[in-house]
């Protein structure tokens, strides 16, 4: 006996794979609340500050990682909505990225009807988690700008 699956396999990426398009450390920058940012974590990472230097600093830095590391180095300074904000400011980013770069947006819109899952084993917001009983939150943002791409093109 075989089954009939009618829900395509679970897509996992990684917000940290720079070679994966939908990855929030891909180098695919773009304009937003005034600067160019050279990745989605660049953005996500001086969003976390009000303070308009502190953005700049991260910005600035070489690579995602950096970007990561001095958001954490100054974890002290960041916005007290912060964790109330953290969502929107991805989502609108990642929307961002993918009309700034059709290449993006296709590799979204490919994913069809999967579940897209942030396969990270230590973060249990953003990512599945170690048991998979993660919130998915990155996995949740991507198939919500993927439906609101699909909404747009269907309406073009």
């Amino acid at each position: 006996m075989f089954f009939n699956r009618s829900e395509p396999e679970p897509l996992y990426v990684s917000r940290t794979d720079d070679s994966n398009p939908l990855s929030s450390f891909s180098r695919h920058g773009f304009g937003l609340d005034d600067a160019y940012w050279p990745t989605l974590e660049h953005y996500f990472q001086g969003m976390k500050f009000i303070d308009p230097d502190q953005r700049a600093a991260i910005r600035n830095t070489a690579s995602p990682v950096e970007a990561e590391q001095l958001a954490e180095k100054h974890a002290g300074a960041v916005r007290k909505d912060w964790k109330e904000i953290r969502q929107t400011v991805m989502t609108r980013g990642v929307y961002i990225k993918c009309r700034t770069h059709a290449d993006v947006a296709e590799a979204l819109l490919m994913t069809g009807t999967q579940k897209i899952v942030e396969n990270s084993m230590y973060d249990y917001y953003w990512g599945c988690g170690r048991d998979g009983r993660g919130h998915n939150t990155y996995g949740k943002v991507l198939m919500s700008v993927r439906k609101k791409l699909e909404t747009e093109l269907t309406d073009e």
